[in-house]
């Protein structure tokens, strides 16, 4: 193999596979993480190295499956930030915070000699938050395309061919309608027929009356005609388990947070798509309506939904695509909190300031043993925060705002 091109560390990390007998996969908890742990063990798979794959929702719970101990000649790949020793020969990071974690899953894969499988590349570029075929994505959105698996139609990017079902649980749009079936169903009456034949007008039909509906709805602030237009136009993707690349990443961000055995099972090519369907449903369900019952607060450069159960980290994201006036959201559970933004760029080093502040407000360990103590996640655009729930909610918000 050639390593003209080839970065020092890459050449190690490969070196390090190429070479192991056992490889642990753990991942962070989202979609692109998700993407970025199926390309890996499918290039295992072809090279025939055992290895596992879990996921790690925080970075405590990577770091102590990193520390855990191995047998000589084991490997361990980690997808997102962890603690750990830096230059250890068996650890690969995959920790990037400028670009997604499938875009460096595919520049390892094709270091060790495996064909990346682009549409699954791409849901993870797109569960990060980024525009498929766009930058260094773009030879990816090429080689699909050419080979027949990546097709650009009107509509909307739901994983489902009904569009009623898709639009009603999607976590990638927010009308009225959202998040109940029925009333779905209502709104798009005039525009879909038989979900079985739809035409290309039919789907334009679709993309129209749902942009109105979003852009138009009560709450809609100007941040929601950008985000509909990233449901706009999808890329039908026939030959993979779900309609769209963006529906796919939908999918893969909601079983990477309820289901992750599914979620793994999926990114691997395994046969999942109805538990995983069923756990995109019930994720996209929860977050409408929670986020319908949710309270608001607006301060500068902060829009604060405070939710009462649900998913916090999709409420977060779909309240800063879709509702806040503001670039940043925190949306604030029961012991649990997420951080959401518009704009590109990282959150780590405010969610690991507020994690360091909680830690240092808390004025004795908690009484309960199976209480927890302060942990936290960093992603793209995203953070999330689990901590003692007797925590007062004006604690997390002040603890952001200072860092904002």
């Amino acid at each position: 193999m050639s390593t003209e091109g080839r970065s020092a560390e890459s050449m190690v990390a490969t070196g390090a596979l190429e070479s192991a007998g056992f490889v642990r996969l753990v991942a962070r908890a989202d979609g692109d993480a998700l993407a970025a742990s199926g390309l890996v063990a499918g290039a295992l798979a072809a090279a025939e190295t055992p290895f596992q794959v879990t996921v790690g929702r925080t970075v405590g719970e990577r770091s102590e499956r990193l520390r855990a101990p191995t047998a000589d000649g084991d490997v361990t790949v980690v997808v997102g930030a962890a603690d750990g020793t830096a230059d250890a020969d068996d650890v690969v990071r995959l920790a990037a915070t400028d670009r997604p974690a499938a875009l460096e899953a595919v520049d390892l894969v094709r270091d060790l000699g495996a064909t990346p499988d682009p549409v699954l590349a791409l849901a993870g570029v797109v569960a990060a938050g980024g525009e498929p075929g766009a930058g260094e994505s773009e030879w990816l959105a090429e080689t699909a395309s050419e080979r027949g698996l990546l097709e650009r139609r009107p509509g909307v990017a739901v994983p489902t061919a009904d569009p009623i079902d898709g639009l009603a649980y999607s976590t990638r749009v927010r009308a009225p309608w959202s998040g109940d079936p029925a009333a779905t169903r209502e709104a798009l009456a005039d525009a879909v027929g038989d979900s079985n034949s739809l035409e290309a007008d039919d789907h334009r039909a679709i993309g129209s009356l749902v942009a109105l509906d979003a852009v138009g709805a009560d709450e809609a602030t100007d941040a929601a005609a950008a985000s509909i237009a990233r449901l706009l136009r999808p890329y039908a993707t026939p030959e993979a388990p779900f309609a769209t690349l963006g529906g796919f990443a939908d999918v893969l961000e909601a079983t990477a947070r309820t289901e992750p055995g599914t979620g793994t099972a999926l990114a691997m090519g395994h046969d999942a798509r109805e538990p995983a369907l069923e756990a995109w449903r019930e994720r996209g369900r929860r977050a409408h309506t929670t986020l319908a019952d949710a309270s608001t607060g607006r301060y500068d450069g902060l829009f604060v939904v405070g939710i009462d159960g649900g998913p916090v980290e999709a409420v977060a994201r779909l309240a800063a695509a879709y509702l806040s006036p503001e670039p940043v959201v925190l949306a604030v559970g029961d012991g649990e909190a997420a951080i959401a933004t518009r704009e590109a760029g990282s959150l780590g080093a405010i969610v690991e300031g507020v994690a360091r502040e909680l830690e240092g407000a808390a004025s004795e360990p908690p009484a309960d043993s199976a209480s927890v103590g302060v942990d936290y996640d960093v992603g793209h655009r995203r953070g999330y925060l689990g901590y003692d729930p007797e925590t007062d909610e004006s604690t997390i918000i002040a603890a952001v705002r200072d860092l904002l």
